[in-house]
C-alpha cells in the first residue's frame, strides 16, 4: 500500500519511541523511573473533576459543540488574561478554543504555510513546529538555541532572503526543552522582527505558570505592537494537571485567529462542551491558589534533583521555569547512548536532546513529573552510573 510522500519527510515521534523503550524495560521487570515525558503526575483540581461530571450528565452537552468554542469559555479565557497578564481580549474575535495547544499549533501551520514557504523554527524545540511545517510542504529554517546565548535565537542572523520567504516565527518561553526564559527586551525585538518582515509570531506559552525564584513569565501580548503580529497559545494542561483533557486557547491577532478557525472548522468539530465548562471552573477564582501550590511542588522537586545530581558530580543548571532540567551529558558522551545507559543500568528514562532537533546534541532533558522520593532515588541511581 502506498502512503503519501509527505509521511516520509517526518521523522519518528521521539516520545512514542521513549514509550516503547520504557515498556520493554517494564516487561523485563525493571523498576522504571520515567523522567522522559512532561506529563504531570498530580491529579486535576477536584472542583474541575466535579464540574465535568456534573456537565456530563446534562443532555445539552451531548450534542455538537460550537466550532469556535463556547462563548462562556472564551470569556473565561479573556477574564483570566486580564487578571493574569493585564491583557484585554475580545472573546468573540481574539480567542479561539483548541483541543489542546498541540492541535492548535499544528493547524496554525496549515493556515499560514503554503508549499515552498519557510517557517522559522527554534532548535531544539517542541517537535510539532517542524513536523507540521514539513507535512504542509513548507521548509523549516532552524534557529539555533545555544547555551552561550541563554538559549535565545539570534534573529539578526536570519538571512534577508530567508526572512522574505518566511510566514511564521515560532517562539516558546519559558522554553521546552531548555527551561530558558526570555526577557522583555528580547521579546520586543522579536515583535519588531515580525513586523518588519510581515511574519506571524506564534508564541507557545504552555509553561507560563511554572516559574520560580521571583520570576514571572509574561504574555507576548503585553509587548507594544504585539497584537499586530502575534497569537499566543495558552494551555490548561500543565498548570492545572489537565494534559488528558485537551483544552487550550489561541488568543491575539483577530485575522490569524480567523484563519486558524477556517482550518479547524473544516477539520474538527470542537472540544466537548463539558470539558470547556470544566475549563471555565479551572480558570475561575481558585486558579491562582492552585497554580501557586503546583509551582511550589515543582520548585521543591527541582531543588531535590539538581542537588542530588550535583552531589554526583553532574553540573546541572538550576532553571527559573518549567518542570524540566536540560543538562549537558557528562564527559562529552553521545546523548542517545547516555540515555540508553541510564535506562539499562539505572532504570531511569530521560529524553535525548536530538529528539528536539540537531542542536539538542550533547544534552538530555529530565522531566520532574514524579514525586520527590522517586527523584531522590533517580539521582542516587544516576550517581552510581556516573561513578562507574
Amino acid at each position: 500500500m502506498r502512503q503519501a510522500r509527505r509521511i516520509e519527510r517526518v521523522p519518528p515521534y521521539h516520545f512514542a519511541q521513549i514509550d516503547r523503550k520504557k515498556a520493554a524495560a517494564l516487561a523485563r521487570g525493571v523498576d522504571v523511573i520515567n523522567l522522559g515525558i512532561g506529563d504531570p503526575d498530580r491529579p486535576s483540581p477536584p472542583w474541575v473533576v466535579e464540574e465535568v461530571c456534573r456537565q456530563a450528565r446534562d443532555p445539552a452537552n451531548h450534542r455538537y459543540p460550537d466550532y469556535d468554542g463556547l462563548p462562556s469559555f472564551r470569556e473565561a479565557v479573556a477574564a483570566y488574561y486580564e487578571r493574569r497578564f493585564g491583557v484585554s481580549l475580545d472573546p468573540a474575535r481574539e480567542v479561539l478554543t483548541l483541543i489542546g495547544s498541540k492541535e492548535g499549533l499544528a493547524h496554525l501551520v496549515w493556515a499560514l504555510v503554503d508549499p515552498g514557504d519557510v517557517a522559522l523554527v527554534p532548535d531544539p524545540a517542541y517537535p510539532v513546529y517542524r513536523t507540521h511545517t514539513l507535512l504542509a510542504g513548507g521548509t523549516p529554517y532552524s534557529l539555533p538555541l545555544r547555551l552561550e546565548r541563554g538559549f535565545l535565537p539570534d534573529l539578526a542572523a536570519v538571512p534577508v532572503q530567508v526572512a522574505r520567504r518566511a510566514k511564521v516565527l515560532f517562539l516558546n518561553y519559558p522554553n521546552n526543552p531548555t527551561g530558558a526564559v526570555a526577557d522583555r527586551e528580547f521579546l520586543a525585538r522579536a515583535v519588531d522582527f515580525c513586523r518588519r518582515h510581515d511574519l506571524v509570531l506564534a508564541y507557545d506559552n504552555a509553561y507560563a505558570e511554572m516559574t520560580f525564584d521571583g520570576y514571572t513569565a509574561p504574555s507576548i501580548l503585553e509587548l507594544p505592537g504585539a497584537r499586530e503580529v502575534a497569537v499566543e497559545f495558552y494551555s490548561l494542561s500543565k498548570p492545572f494537571n489537565m494534559t488528558g483533557w485537551r483544552i487550550a486557547a489561541c488568543v491575539g491577532n483577530a485575522e490569524v485567529i480567523r484563519a486558524l478557525g477556517v482550518i479547524k472548522t473544516n477539520t474538527d468539530s470542537g472540544q466537548w462542551n463539558a470539558v470547556q465548562r470544566a475549563g471555565i471552573a479551572a480558570l475561575g477564582e481558585r486558579a491562582e491558589a492552585f497554580i501557586a501550590g503546583m509551582r511550589e511542588v515543582y520548585r521543591r522537586r527541582r531543588d531535590v534533583m539538581v542537588e542530588g545530581l550535583r552531589r554526583a558530580g553532574w553540573e546541572v543548571p538550576l532553571p527559573r521555569a518549567t518542570f524540566y532540567l536540560w543538562a549537558r551529558v557528562p564527559e562529552e558522551q553521545d546523548a542517545g547512548a547516555f540515555a540508553e545507559r541510564l535506562l539499562e543500568e539505572a532504570g531511569v528514562v530521560v529524553t535525548p536532546g536530538p529528539g528536539f532537533g540537531e542542536h539538542g546534541a550533547g544534552f538530555v532533558r529530565l522531566a520532574l513529573t514524579v514525586e520527590e522520593v522517586r527523584l531522590a532515588e533517580a539521582a542516587r541511581r544516576i550517581a552510581r552510573v556516573l561513578g562507574r
